[in-house]
């Protein structure tokens, strides 16, 4: 349900802390998205494919650091009771995805676009300037 952002394959099975018994389970109707996340030095990137969906009816928020995608598509009209289906691939119903994100990224900043069935998310890293501290000698 949750997908680990940065763990190796050695830590995958470490227990999650508390803060992730405080979001809600899900119901058993529910699909997830497949996501990928990409990185470069300056952000996180986050696609999703996300077809047959109009952009208003995605429901994208953060709480913490967890990144949630959400929404429903129904079935097309098309889809009747005097209609036979021969092949029954497409998924028609609530999509629901958490990513854990980790806590340098600067929230404030997040950018979402969909181009082309595919939703672009994008968080900048925070970036702190580097500095030289002088280190003062207190006598006793």
């Amino acid at each position: 349900m949750f997908k680990l952002f940065w763990v190796t394959k050695k830590e995958e099975n470490i227990e999650l802390n508390e803060e992730l018994d405080e979001i809600n389970e899900l119901d058993e109707d529910v699909w997830q998205v497949a996501v990928d996340i990409l990185e470069t030095p300056y952000e996180v990137i986050i696609l999703a494919p996300i077809a047959g969906i109009e952009l208003e009816d995605i429901d994208l928020s953060i709480d913490k650091s967890v990144l949630k995608i959400k929404w429903y598509r129904s079935k097309p009209e098309i889809y009747s009771d005097d209609i036979i289906v021969r092949n029954n691939e497409c998924f028609w119903w609530n999509f629901v995805r958490n990513i854990i994100l980790p806590e340098n990224l600067d929230f404030d900043s997040i950018k979402a676009s969909l181009e082309n069935n595919l939703l672009i998310v994008t968080i900048s890293k925070l970036q702190f300037a580097s500095q030289s501290i002088k280190i003062d000698r207190i006598e006793i």
